[in-house]
Formats: structure tokens, sequence, C-alpha cells
């Protein structure tokens, strides 16, 4: 039981520790960046404003999308490592 509240209170550390780290992602060579934390929650989109135009909004908004799907499976990828970290050796049913 002690080993569970341990992993518990290791897992909260983590948690607390993701969501203060930062993934970036791009699309368009840059023209669009989606800055991340690690708990996967968007920061911040941030568009080049050269690249605004009524005749590419359908492209700008599939480099959007690229990008921000691109951040969700990084920090998906960092969590998963940083639980794993933690839970080494110890199976939690229904957990991962």
């Amino acid at each position: 039981m002690r080993q569970a509240q341990r992993i518990q209170q290791q897992m909260e550390s983590v948690q607390v520790a993701l969501a203060q780290k930062s993934i970036e992602t791009s699309a368009g060579g840059g023209t669009v960046r989606v800055t991340f934390s690690g708990d996967g929650s968007i920061k911040s989109i941030k568009i080049n404003p050269d690249a605004v135009s009524k005749d590419d909004l359908a492209f700008l908004e599939e480099l959007i999308l690229k990008a921000v799907n691109d951040g969700i499976s990084e920090a998906r990828e960092l969590s998963s490592k940083e639980m794993g970290s933690v839970t080494q050796g110890f199976a939690i049913p229904g957990m991962f």
C-alpha cells in the first residue's frame, strides 16, 4: 500500500512538472507555430502575418490543424515517457 501511495505522489509531481514544460510545433516551414504545455493544453498559436490571405484560408486552416495534431502527439509521448519512469515495475490495472 505504501508503494501505491509513493507512486501516486510521484505521478502527481510528474503531472505538475509536465504542465510546466513546453512543446513547440510548426507547419508550413514555420508559417504556423503552436506551443503546448506538457499536459497537452495549447498555450499559443502564432501565424506569420504574410500568410494571411483570403485565397489561402483553407491552406492555413490545414497548417493549423497539422501543427495542433503534431503537438498533441508529442505531448502524449512526453507524458507517457515521464509517467513510465514513475510506474516502472509497478502494474496499475487500467492505468495505461
